[in-house]
């Protein structure tokens, strides 16, 4: 096998593709990686609860080392692959624009804040939190949807949207991760028995994002409100958009309807009716 064989078969590998059906093409590697960032994502979040942390704090520094040095060398891997992509031929600049593109920086920010800690052992944020951005890489799959025939209008629309409408909801959990998690860090030194862990200020994202608000958990230093108030205006923009797209395949399920049964979606008249006057 020559070297431009085998790069483009690792970047094969590597890139979750569609097949000829329109559906995903997965690989165990995908499968792997996919694997471990979740994994990954639950491991940050249990290491904040106190109990977990003294009693599996070696377990999953160590789990979290492992973690590195398979996104480390993956992205290494990705790097020297990408010239197998047209998009990423040139040998020199082509690398340049993988590592400046979207994924190209979300799988950077995956690995560069392990190597931050050790450089910098004193550190207020844990980093390690924006592993959960990888997850954009796999939710473009999501959009590979089929329609079906079904007997209920409901089942129809979620259906045919089930794509946009699984990266829409994955949207809402990685802001709920990210807001939860800022909002910790954020709120912890001043709230240490509210906020007592991410999962504890998980309770605060999913009412603050919902615009319900309880107010039995509120951040009270001024970086924290701010911060509280902003992702409440992020919240109504989170959530408008699962309603905007099940209301356009609403939308187009209607039209789809009417056309089956001749009749224009405009008018309602019968497609074809001679019998239709028009009077000036």
């Amino acid at each position: 096998m020559t070297s431009e064989n085998l790069r483009r078969r690792v970047w094969e590998l590597l890139e979750v593709t569609e097949d000829s059906e329109g559906g995903v093409s997965w690989d165990w590697v995908d499968v792997f990686l996919l694997i471990l960032i979740v994994l990954n994502v639950i491991a940050v979040i249990i290491e904040t609860v106190r109990g977990i942390r003294l009693q599996y704090g070696p377990a999953l520094y160590a789990f979290d080392v492992f973690s590195v040095a398979v996104f480390s060398v993956e992205y290494v891997t990705r790097i020297w692959a990408c010239t197998a992509d047209p998009r990423y031929s040139h040998p020199v600049t082509g690398r340049i624009r993988y590592a400046t593109s979207f994924f190209g920086i979300i799988d950077a920010l995956a690995i560069v804040p392990f190597y931050m800690m050790l450089l910098l052992p004193i550190t207020v944020i844990d980093l390690r939190v924006l592993r959960v951005l990888r997850l954009m890489r796999f939710a473009r799959v999501l959009k590979v949807g089929r329609y079906s025939e079904s007997f209920d209008r409901m089942k129809r629309v979620i259906s045919a949207r089930r794509g946009d409408l699984g990266v829409a909801l994955m949207s809402v959990l990685v802001v709920l991760i990210l807001a939860s998690s800022a909002m910790y860090y954020t709120e912890s030194a001043a709230q240490p028995t509210v906020f007592t862990s991410i999962p504890a200020a998980m309770w605060w994202g999913i009412s603050t994002l919902t615009t319900v608000g309880y107010g039995d958990i509120a951040p009270v230093t001024p970086l924290g409100k701010l911060l509280g108030g902003m992702i409440q205006l992020l919240g109504i923009a989170v959530f408008a958009l699962p309603a905007g797209i099940i209301a356009a395949g609403y939308d187009e399920e209607s039209r789809r309807r009417r056309s089956e049964k001749g009749v224009c979606h405009t008018c309602g008249q019968a497609l074809g009716d001679s019998n239709v006057s028009v009077s000036d």
